[in-house]
């Protein structure tokens, strides 16, 4: 019986063997490596490494138990982090001329 070798570049894409070509299984493995990237934040309760994706775009953090939506294979997206960065400039901006007013 022989045993398959280890798999240095492709990480989690080496179960797809030769197949598909080297370019996909990188692709994939770096999808698969962001998508259970331990480094990301919740977006409510701020902790690090307890997001799970659910399905399709759909996250839950294990600590705080919130469901939100994010990218099909990353929790938060650069779009998404852009949006929410002008969503806080806009609420501060209201909230100073409401206590100005």
């Amino acid at each position: 019986m022989v045993n398959m070798g280890r798999t240095k570049v492709v990480g989690s894409a080496g179960r797809f063997g030769a197949r598909y070509g080297a370019t996909l299984r990188r692709r994939v493995a770096l999808i698969e490596r962001r998508m259970r990237d331990k480094s990301v934040r919740c977006p409510y309760c701020r902790t690090m490494g307890s997001l799970k994706r659910l399905s399709f775009g759909i996250w839950t953090c294990r600590k705080c138990h919130t469901v939100f939506t994010g990218g099909a294979y990353v929790p938060i997206t650069i779009l998404g982090k852009t949006f929410s960065r002008k969503e806080e400039r806009e609420l501060t901006r209201r909230r100073s001329q409401l206590a100005k007013g």
